[in-house]
């Protein structure tokens, strides 16, 4: 019997989602920071076997939202409660965290499987992870519950005999080959937004996008062209830093990881944009791909 369905994993900002997916796929295809917001996309990883397909999808972080950009990212959470056929809720152990109600609320109300991960046990004592699986019962009594390190792949082979043994009988949605259902332009955009995230500071990288103008796969080397976009007249010099020290150091560390991801030389350039206010605007959004 053929088996197959959407694994979509949820959970709040810095709990390892990212982490998981990567893990779970065998590739890395989140970008990963130590920042809440890392993820603005819904970003599918795709696992076959001979016999099933599991369409694994990372969503951003809940949160709150305080500006039109982060009601865009929770339309992808919510999109993604409507066609999981099993949830990966994941939570962190070290992180005080109170998920919004209406969240909880409706994951007890769903008859939709829960996988509950406690991640991170590699750093903890079994009182803590006993203590943290006694809270997550009481707030959501259906699911059931795993201690796991994304990081460590700690018990992350159960996991998957456990999500396969859940799937729903079905075809699979997507050709054996394929590992996402992203293109190779979203990568290089996440690749170099990931730089942003762990090279500035507080505001910085949160009123950045980063739009990929031109992509040239030739015989021995991918020619890429992308714009950094930024949302003041005051940034881009933050950006792009003294003598171009900044953006300089960014082009190099995101051209390093474009190698290593695309298995290729990578030339790499990069401009800096200033398109005020574009957090807060609908027309912009949907241009730089938030639907």
């Amino acid at each position: 019997m053929h088996k197959a369905g959407f694994v979509n994993i949820i959970g709040c900002p810095n709990v390892g989602k990212s982490t998981l997916l990567n893990a779970l796929v065998g590739e890395r295809l989140a970008i990963i920071t130590s920042k809440a917001q890392t993820t603005r996309h819904r970003i599918m990883g795709i696992v076959s076997g001979d016999d099933y397909q599991i369409v694994f999808s990372d969503t951003p972080g809940i949160i709150k939202p305080a500006y039109k950009l982060q009601e865009k990212m929770m339309a992808f959470v919510a999109e993604a409660f409507s066609d999981a056929d099993v949830f990966l809720f994941i939570t962190d152990i070290f992180e005080d965290i109170e998920l919004d109600e209406k969240y909880i609320d409706r994951l007890n109300k769903m008859d939709t499987p829960i996988l509950l991960l406690i991640n991170k046990i590699d750093k903890a004592t079994p009182a803590m992870v006993s203590e943290f699986t006694e809270k997550w019962k009481a707030k959501i009594p259906r699911a059931e519950i795993h201690a796991i390190s994304a990081l460590e792949k700690i018990n992350l082979d159960t996991i998957m005999s456990r999500l396969i043994d859940m799937l729903p009988p079905g075809e699979a949605y997507y050709d054996k080959e394929e590992l996402t259902n992203k293109p190779e332009r979203f990568f290089v955009t996440e690749i170099i937004r990931e730089k942003i995230l762990k090279n500035y500071k507080k505001e910085i990288p949160y009123s950045t996008e980063v739009v990929v103008e031109e992509f040239k796969e030739e015989a021995k080397i991918i020619r890429i062209r992308a714009i950094i976009i930024i949302e003041r007249d005051s940034q881009k010099g933050i950006i792009i830093g003294h003598k171009g020290e900044a953006l300089k150091k960014t082009g190099t560390m995101a051209r390093e990881e474009c190698e290593k991801f695309f298995l290729k030389k990578v030339f790499l350039e990069l401009y800096v944009k200033v398109d005020k206010d574009w957090r807060n605007d609908d027309n912009r959004l949907k241009q730089y791909g938030y639907q």
